[in-house]
């Protein structure tokens, strides 16, 4: 119940970020914006390694250096933490970078709920990779599918450029949340956090000036979005998901996720003045039910930790 909650919490973040997202392009571009806030995030979660590594190691404000940081939980089956986060930042970094140029040219809510759709990737890719899902959760899953369809897309089935990137986008996410669960386990949460944020801004800063113009005035001007973009979206929402995932199902992690759309759409309405249609409210029923019944699944086999 506590795993879910978090990625309950983790989705209410990530959706009112949408919101962040799109205002934030108002003033910056997409890989400046996502430079900033992911620089933001890891830097947020310094102090928190601190305190913990503190608590358990009686470390002094002395000791807590470069070294440290990069020794501390370092070595891990399979391979070391840097290689294990950059891995993961790179994934999320691409996902991060179509995303935030597909926000550009569609709404909130619905580059929230097209995000979403990286639900059904996820046991899709699992399966190949030798994941199994159990029959509760592919249900699950297929309804959630169908929700966001409701929600996500319209009755002339028009795509456009948008929704098109952030579509893109979600095969980097479910990549993501796979490797993830794979990963997560064996390491410290906080650390690889850290890692795959400073990945995620190095590239999207590196990009930055050949993509987009730059200046100082445009930071400032958005300082609001990037900075709920960086220490709630990154800092701890992302850090929550690697947290919850040591011991959630990587197909039921993804259901919960993907109710970022639905918080994404209400924070488009009350911030926006984006809209629902009777449509999109059937949509919302769907994922709801699709969550219900994958819990359902979980509980009737008396599965326990997913």
């Amino acid at each position: 119940m506590l795993n879910n909650l978090l990625l309950l919490l983790t989705a209410a973040i990530w959706g009112f970020a949408f919101v962040a997202q799109r205002v934030g392009m108002e003033y910056v571009g997409p890989f400046l914006f996502n430079g900033v806030r992911f620089a933001l995030g890891g830097v947020s979660l310094l102090p928190v390694f601190y305190v913990i590594s503190w608590k358990n190691r009686g470390l002094t404000f002395s000791s807590f250096g470069l070294s440290t940081f990069l020794t501390a939980n370092t070595l891990i089956k399979g391979g070391t933490l840097v290689k294990a986060g950059t891995l993961a930042g790179l994934l999320l970094f691409g996902g991060a970078s179509l995303q935030q140029i597909g926000i550009q040219y569609t709404t909130a809510g619905k580059a929230g709920f097209i995000t979403g759709l990286y639900v059904v990737l996820v046991p899709l890719i699992g399966t190949f990779l030798g994941t199994q899902s159990g029959r509760y959760r592919w249900i699950g899953a297929l309804s959630t599918a169908i929700g966001l369809y409701f929600l996500s897309v319209d009755l002339e089935f028009s795509v456009n450029k948008g929704d098109l990137l952030v579509f893109l986008s979600a095969f980097f996410f479910a990549c993501h949340v796979l490797y993830l669960a794979k990963v997560s386990p064996h390491q410290n949460p906080i650390l690889l956090s850290i890692v795959q944020y400073f990945v995620v801004s190095l590239c999207s800063i590196l990009v930055a000036p050949f993509s987009e113009r730059i200046q100082s005035s445009f930071l400032l001007s958005a300082w609001l979005p990037i900075l709920y973009g960086g220490i709630f979206s990154v800092g701890i929402a992302y850090s929550l998901q690697v947290i919850a995932q040591k011991k959630a199902h990587p197909t039921h992690a993804a259901i919960l996720l993907s109710m970022e759309g639905l918080f994404a759409a209400i924070g488009g309405a009350l911030l926006l003045g984006e809209r629902f249609t009777l449509r999109e409210a059937m949509g919302a029923f769907l994922m709801l039910s699709g969550m219900v019944i994958s819990q359902w699944g979980t509980m009737e086999r008396g599965e326990k930790g997913s």
